[in-house]
């Protein structure tokens, strides 16, 4: 039978995740993986994805609360609920198109990730960061935690690639902050929307 109600689609969708979950997963995190493998239709996530201790109900606190979302891409940003996150007095931010975050990347010679993080860490409200492309936003965002010149509600880590992914993510994993980072290779754009996502959804419900 073919289902053509969006509703009924994304109700049947999650059915069949939960049938061919390969791993149990823990009660706090289920949602957030669930809904990652909706968007990438890759049971590897139930895996890979590695949660610090009551990360997902630190980041619903600090959601209720009002804080902004950084993303390290305008499409992380695009695919975020932009209408949830303000309910809630929130704002979703991507400072990588940003003339001055572009001018001093070129300055300094480094990339426009690394800047537009610095930039966030500006911000007079406590942030999550969705990193689902740049590495060098990862290792920016550790520099500024260890610095303490960042204490983030929630980092988000799930770039993709090749060139510094594993690092970058393990490092994030050794600080003391709320994280939710893929292991490996594997995540994207798409992966820290849906991150995102699933938290708004969840107080939304």
């Amino acid at each position: 039978m073919i289902l053509h109600d969006p509703k009924e689609i994304e109700k049947r969708s999650f059915e069949i995740i939960a049938s061919e979950l390969p791993v149990s997963i823990p009660a706090e995190n289920e949602l957030v993986v669930k809904r990652v493998i909706h968007a990438t239709a890759d049971f590897d996530f139930a895996e890979n994805l590695c949660f610090s201790e009551h990360a997902v109900e630190k980041a619903l606190a600090a959601l209720r609360c009002g804080c902004d979302s950084v993303t390290d891409t305008q499409m992380a940003r695009s695919g975020i609920n932009k209408k949830i996150l303000a309910a809630l007095g929130g704002e979703a931010h991507c400072f990588m198109s940003d003339e001055d975050v572009a001018a001093e990347a070129v300055r300094r010679g480094t990339t426009r990730a690394e800047v537009s993080m610095e930039k966030a860490a500006k911000l007079d409200k406590p942030c999550i960061f969705a990193i689902g492309n740049a590495p060098t936003a990862l290792l920016a965002i550790y520099d500024l935690v260890v610095a303490g010149k960042l204490s983030p509600a929630l980092v988000i880590g799930v770039p993709v690639g090749f060139v510094n992914i594993i690092e970058a993510k393990e490092k994030i994993m050794t600080l003391d902050i709320p994280y939710i980072v893929a292991r490996g290779r594997k995540g994207g754009s798409g992966v820290a929307a849906a991150v995102c996502n699933a938290l708004l959804y969840q107080i939304k419900r």
